[in-house]
């Protein structure tokens, strides 16, 4: 190994004229030639390059190593390790940067070029060396490897920006887990038994979290309050209304719930629902910047007697199936709430009987695309009740309803909206009467 004036080895260059500050700042010379190795060395130096000679290829591998040169002259013929060579174990350094290279040779069959391009050389340069046309070819290096260093240094700023969003994606997405989690409690009975009725949930978000919100409460003796609502938009906006609604008409804690009213200190009553909707789109009204409205189905209860007081608001009618197979539709529209500040809602009053099942559901179910490219529509839930009721009764007709649903769905793997329903099986327990 040759250190020619200017060592390979130190870091600042000396003499080296201040307008050299391109992608190619050092160049190693390699050649078995003294002669010629001086010459190109001399050469390149007077162009203000900092300049590392080597009389082999071994020799260069080993700078190579200490100090990556940004562009390399080599021989093509040398003893032992040939320039050729030589370029096929440059590229297998795990350098920073790019290194240009171009093989000097007296070769130019078009085999000699192909094979020294599979080495890995971008440019070759006849022997003897014109000094023009070397300036030229280092020129053109210098254009390939800047284009290069900005290429890598793009890249290298996106594989951090995308780390960075990678690490933001991961918070939100545990962020969204948990929310999850929070939402999925505001509906901690799936399931409960009052009398000889049976009452069912379902509530399945399109994402982490969704607008759909099913629940009831049961505020005295055989009375119950079972309520369904969607609300408009998905995601975390939507869900955190659902959030404040469920506050509203709480389970846990009847002096919030809007929906009751104390009686005599003594125990709470339930509300006319007109009365309910109409308070509860005063709240949603009143809260400044919310821009989000819902569709509401809530229906009190009387399971002593099977009188049923419904309201619907924007929401989907409720679905009355007999033991027959027979069923009708409940409800006629309606606002949402939320939607304008004054507003009066129609009530439906009717009678269950012993054996009759209520379902309150949301529109993810009818207006869902199907494999055949129509919505399910209500004579598809229809259908898709009936089949289930015959196979189960409880949770699992609400189940089996939505494997149902979600097996004749156009895109199976993705929900396209927030799917909910309350079921209310009525007089079905015969076995199990009592209190609740």
């Amino acid at each position: 190994m040759i250190f020619r004036k200017g060592s390979a080895l130190q870091t600042q260059r000396k003499g080296i004229p201040s307008e050299v500050t391109g992608a190619i700042q050092r160049v190693l010379v390699v050649d078995d030639s003294r002669a010629q190795l001086k010459m190109v060395e001399t050469m390149v130096r007077r162009w203000g390059y900092e300049v590392l000679t080597a009389e082999s290829g071994q020799a260069a591998l080993d700078i190579c190593r200490q100090l990556p040169p940004d562009l390399v002259l080599s021989d093509w013929m040398m003893p032992g390790m040939t320039g050729l060579e030589f370029c096929r174990h440059f590229r297998e350094l795990q350098n920073e940067g790019y290194g240009y290279f171009i093989l000097l040779t007296s070769k130019s069959e078009k085999g000699d070029i192909a094979e020294g391009l599979d080495a890995g050389a971008d440019d070759f340069l006849t022997k003897p060396v014109n000094a023009p046309e070397l300036r030229a070819r280092i020129t053109a290096g210098e254009r390939i490897v800047s284009m290069e260093r900005q290429l890598s240094e793009k890249n290298r700023q996106v594989s951090e920006a995308f780390e960075e969003l990678r690490e933001i994606h991961t918070a939100i997405d545990n962020d969204l887990r948990q929310a999850r989690t929070i939402q999925q409690s505001l509906v901690p009975e799936r399931m409960t038994e009052i009398l000889t009725s049976r009452v069912s949930l379902l509530l399945r978000p399109c994402g982490h979290v969704g607008g759909d919100l099913v629940g009831m409460f049961k505020p005295g003796f055989g009375r119950l309050g079972l309520y369904n609502i969607d609300v408009s938009g998905h995601g975390i906006t939507s869900a955190m209304v659902t959030a404040r609604v469920a506050g509203y008409l709480s389970s846990s804690f009847p002096e919030q719930n809007i929906a009751l009213e104390r009686r005599f200190d003594r125990f709470y009553a339930m509300r006319e629902p007109a009365e309910t909707a109409r308070m509860l789109n005063q709240r949603l009204s009143a809260d400044p910047g919310v821009e989000e409205y819902l569709t509401l189905a809530y229906v009190a209860a009387d399971l002593s007697s099977g009188r049923m007081r419904m309201v619907q608001a924007g929401h989907s009618p409720a679905l009355l199936l007999h033991p027959d197979g027979s069923h009708r539709f409940i409800g006629d529209g309606g606002l949402p709430i939320g939607l304008v500040d004054e507003v009066s809602y129609d009530q439906h009053d009717f009678t269950m009987n012993s054996g009759d099942l209520l379902l309150l559901y949301s529109d993810g179910f009818t207006e869902a695309v199907m494999k055949n490219g129509e919505m399910l529509g209500e004579d598809g839930l229809v259908r898709i009740f009936r089949d289930s009721v015959r196979c189960g009764d409880g949770p699992d007709i609400l189940e089996d309803m939505y494997w149902r649903f979600t097996s004749q769905m156009e895109n199976a793997d993705k929900l396209g909206d927030d799917v909910s329903a309350a079921l209310l099986e009525f007089d079905v327990l015969k076995n199990s009467r009592g209190p609740n």
